[in-house]
């Protein structure tokens, strides 16, 4: 018996969705509360992602900008930082709270994280903040188009909120990641080798 095919979300469409603008609308107005921003400092919690002034910062549904704008602050005008955001009313508000702040290094691009069609190892710092664990944004699908984007050296820099919901066990199992730290409550990690230590052993051998 033949199976039907999986049905895929496109997260594209799903940001030019009315209703779903709407939804998440009336989200971004706890989104940008004062009461969050004194409860979670957004300036601490980027500070356990290791962002430095001069760094590439990709980052993955922005939201209403409540991280953006103090990402580009701390990587300066040396630094680049490239906001994703599908939804469509929400990447809006981030461009415009962009414009107004007068900030030069911020690209905002209406796209999902799983095509991100950035070039290969040109990422120093990947931020999921609050985004995983999400239906649109499947970690098979996306960790390894976060691993292909980051530098050898790169970070990818993990904040779950309201719960960790099993992420930071399934991030190391996926063989993608490793070296997992813990800092002001962001979980960060180094990208593992492309080609399994193992194997290389065996094509130096065969060498």
């Amino acid at each position: 018996m033949a199976r039907a095919p999986e049905a895929k979300m496109d997260a594209a469409a799903l940001g030019r969705s009315r209703f779903l603008n709407l939804l998440f609308r009336i989200a971004g107005m706890t989104m940008e509360s004062r009461l969050r921003g004194w409860l979670m400092p957004p300036g601490k919690t980027l500070q356990g992602a290791g962002l430095k002034s001069g760094q590439t910062v990709l980052e993955v549904g922005s939201g209403t900008g409540f991280f953006t704008l103090p990402a580009a602050a701390m990587i300066g005008e040396g630094g680049h930082l490239i906001a994703l955001e599908p939804l469509s009313d929400f990447a809006d508000k981030v461009e415009q709270k962009v414009r107004q702040a007068g900030y030069k290094n911020v690209e905002v691009i209406k796209r999902d994280g799983l095509r991100t069609e950035l070039d290969p190892a040109s990422i120093d710092v990947v931020l999921l903040f609050g985004v995983i664990p999400f239906p649109t944004l499947p970690l098979k699908q996306l960790l390894p188009e976060m691993h292909r984007v980051l530098k050898t050296e790169g970070t990818l820099a993990v904040w779950l909120f309201p719960t960790s919901g099993g992420v930071p066990t399934a991030i190391l199992k996926s063989g993608l990641f490793s070296d997992q730290v813990k800092t002001n409550g962001v979980y960060t990690y180094r990208p593992s080798p492309t080609e399994p230590p193992e194997n290389s052993h065996r094509q130096e051998d065969q060498v």
